[in-house]
């Protein structure tokens, strides 16, 4: 039996998860199954790739030499179907995408609905993680591009503007009669922040001009859903984009504003790699985004 594409994308997705099971729902096929393909690989190599036990997956030496060479093949794959593709006007085909969790709730259904619309060919596959996991499998190939915050300063990655926005001022109603804090007094009230990993959380820190190792009694929370409901529980203030008011708002009794001059923002854009070669594409997607999705 030779070694197979299925065989290395089973691996890879192995070697990414480090667990069966989740390997086995990311490729679509039963956790037994997974398990019989990865033995049938290490037969045919002849030495094993993973070492198993009980609590812990790890790859072995070789594994872990095995799988940059399996990734490397199946990026060079990959792009020789994204060849093919990108001579097709507009594109057609699976589109893998990823998105930040503070922008998916609020842009993804215009995303998807105005792509589908313009695109009616394209299959597309959101992926919802923080930047550092975007940024990891956009360079590892598993995606084709993903909307982030920007900048995100990684030289082989090429960034295209999408939009600006301001973030604006979460607390209490009964504080919708005070004066609004700027970021000095910002800095000194209980500001409710989002847990590392989020590139929300270095923005607020950064207008506060507050180090990112924060002091223990600033609550955090995982999303900015659960930190608008902390506001309304009366906890703390917290800073929210532009485009999460109209659904984080209306169900927290809670009060918005603008924060003064000058105010906290973020710019919103695409990130792809430059050697992709639905590159032209993707510059045409951003484009109707810019044209269609955010002027309607």
């Amino acid at each position: 039996m030779d070694i197979t594409i299925k065989h290395l994308r089973y691996f890879e997705a192995l070697a990414r998860h480090h667990h069966f099971g989740r390997a086995a729902d990311d490729c679509g096929i039963s956790q037994p199954a997974l398990s019989i393909q990865i033995k049938a690989l290490e037969d045919m190599v002849g030495t094993p790739l993973v070492e198993r036990s009980a609590k812990q997956l790890r790859l072995t030496g070789f594994g872990e030499t095995f799988v940059a060479r399996a990734r490397e093949i199946l990026q060079s794959m990959d792009e020789l179907g994204d060849l093919a593709r990108a001579s097709h006007s507009p594109l057609i085909g699976r589109l893998r995408f990823g998105i930040i969790p503070t922008v998916a709730p609020y842009f993804l259904p215009r995303f998807i609905k105005c792509l589908s619309q313009d695109y009616a060919g394209l299959d597309l596959r959101p992926r919802e993680a923080v930047t550092q996991k975007l940024i990891e499998g956009l360079l590892g190939g598993q995606l084709d591009t993903a909307i982030v915050a920007l900048p995100i300063s990684e030289p082989t990655l090429h960034e295209e503007v999408l939009l600006d926005e301001e973030f604006v001022l979460v607390r209490p109603n009964e504080d919708q009669d005070k004066p609004v804090p700027n970021s000095q007094l910002l800095r000194e009230m209980r500001l409710l922040l989002l847990e590392e990993g989020h590139c929300f959380r270095d923005q607020a820190l950064s207008y506060c001009s507050m180090p990112s190792a924060v002091p223990r009694d600033l609550m955090e929370g995982s999303s900015l859903s659960t930190l608008v409901q902390m506001v309304s529980a009366g906890i703390g203030v917290t800073l929210i984009p532009d485009m999460a008011v109209p659904i984080e708002t209306r169900s927290a009794e809670v009060s918005i504003a603008r924060l003064p001059a000058p105010r906290p923002s973020r710019t919103i854009g695409m990130v792809w790699r430059k050697t992709n070669p639905l590159a032209g594409q993707l510059k045409q997607i951003a484009q109707t985004v810019r044209e269609t999705c955010l002027s309607a």
